[in-house]
């Protein structure tokens, strides 16, 4: 008999602040008795949502059913910057260019795009969680100025729109005399995540899937020709299990030695007030990410997406067990403040409402974990830091296989290597750690 074991469940540091700047929504039921489904998909962020409507698409009438650990957009999904991102975006590279065939990359990720925006108007996801506004590379240095130069013409080499932005457009548009110039690129999905993945669960829930919260699963294993997954309180029997955890598919066992867990932070201003508002000046929404990936993200968000705010994102650590510390969340915060109040002098020592710590999972060699893992059991996971269109494909993907579907989803992601062995646990945490602080250290004016 096969069975998976859960070594560790996910441990979040800090609010999802996106979920907790929403009105209080009432949380769907936790499985408190046993039941039996055809499929039963295995964490519920964006690759867990994805694969269960691709199922509902590729078989109407199966029993599908969705555990999620916490509470819906309280996990991972509810903790990143909200960039659903079209275009090459290698967080390993220099200026973010790809080094593969991007404009296969490009397809897949428009794919994943169209598959999110077909969710949005079928369930009548609230447009403002949804904008497709597009996206700025920022540079406050000369340094990543020439990685915005050498990243639009990576872009213009793959006949893709990009626009340079000078000072004066920047602070035009932000408020903030920090950056030097900008690379506008039109493709990007600007999401409100929480808001998103709420709309995603109501609608799955109205399409008659199953979706239950605070309820992890501890195990599962092969009982004749299905699987029993069990949770704190009951059990559920299914056909075929999707496993869409991203990094903790190491936790059930899987690719174990071969993924690196890393956490980023972020912090949220206060609701801006009328007076913070006029000081700031700028435009009502934006988003940044940094020309040097090791840089800033900035969000500005309206009230129709949580109030008037704005994000910063930036450090990251690598923790294998899993779980980032308080004290990895103090410095980051430290750090934030003294980022936030660089760029936006005129509201220096503003209140920060929320401060969180956010997971990723990333492999050397940049690959997904998404295929059949045995009979019946399929991973769509391991995101390399591109939670929103990534987790989508691997979901979908993992859902197509399921159903015996092929795709260039599921060529794509089943003709990628294995991943990478990593180096021994003392030895990456020590060395990952020391570079980051390095290409942190690098980046301090990103």
């Amino acid at each position: 008999m096969t069975t998976y074991h859960a070594r560790r469940l996910p441990v979040h540091l800090g609010p999802a602040a996106w979920n907790a700047i929403l009105p209080p929504r009432p949380e769907g039921p936790e499985l408190e008795q046993d039941q039996t489904a055809d499929f039963v998909v295995i964490g519920g962020g964006f690759a867990g949502m994805a694969a269960a409507r691709r199922l509902t698409q590729l078989a109407p009438g199966a029993r599908i059913a969705v555990l999620e650990a916490g509470a819906v957009a309280e996990g991972a999904s509810g903790r990143n910057s909200g960039f659903m991102i079209d275009l090459p975006h290698d967080l390993a590279s220099e200026d973010y260019a790809g080094s593969g065939d991007d404009r296969a990359v490009i397809a897949l990720n428009r794919q994943a795009q169209a598959f999110a925006a077909s969710a949005v108007e079928d369930f009548g996801i609230d447009r403002n969680f949804f904008d497709p506004a597009g996206k700025i590379n920022g540079a406050a240095s000369p340094a990543a100025d020439a990685h915005n130069a050498s990243y639009a013409r990576h872009l213009a080499s793959l006949d893709e729109a990009s626009e340079r932005l000078d000072a004066r457009q920047m602070q035009e548009i932000t408020g903030s005399a920090h950056y030097l110039s900008g690379l506008y690129t039109p493709g990007t999905v600007m999401l409100q995540p929480a808001g998103y993945m709420r709309g995603m669960a109501d609608g799955l829930r109205r399409d008659g899937v199953q979706v239950f919260e605070r309820g992890p699963v501890t195990g599962f294993s092969r009982q004749g020709d299905s699987w029993t997954v069990t949770t704190p309180k009951a059990r559920l029997t299914a056909g075929k299990v999707i496993l869409t955890v991203n990094g903790h598919l190491e936790s059930f066992g899987q690719a174990r030695g071969r993924l690196m867990q890393l956490f980023l932070f972020a912090t949220m201003t206060r609701e801006l007030d009328a007076d913070a508002l006029a000081r700031l000046g700028g435009q009502p929404r934006w988003g940044i990410t940094p020309s040097d990936p090791m840089g800033t993200t900035m969000r500005r968000i309206d009230s129709g997406q949580g109030g008037n705010r704005i994000i910063t994102r930036t450090c990251a650590v690598l923790r294998s067990g899993m779980a980032a510390s308080p004290a990895d969340l103090h410095r980051a915060a430290r750090t934030m403040r003294r980022k936030f109040d660089s760029r936006f002098p005129q509201l220096a020592g503003m209140t920060m409402d929320h401060s969180w710590a956010g997971h990723l999972c990333l492999t050397m060699n940049g690959v997904a974990v998404m295929g059949e893992i045995e009979n019946g059991v399929y991973s769509g996971c391991v995101q390399n830091g591109l939670g929103t269109a990534r987790g989508t494909l691997t979901g979908i993907g993992a859902a197509e296989l399921a159903c015996g579907v092929q795709s260039d989803i599921t060529r794509h992601f089943t003709r990628e290597p294995a991943p990478t062995r990593l180096p021994p646990r003392a030895v990456r945490d020590i060395g990952a750690n020391t570079v980051l602080r390095w290409k942190e250290w690098k980046a301090r004016a990103e």
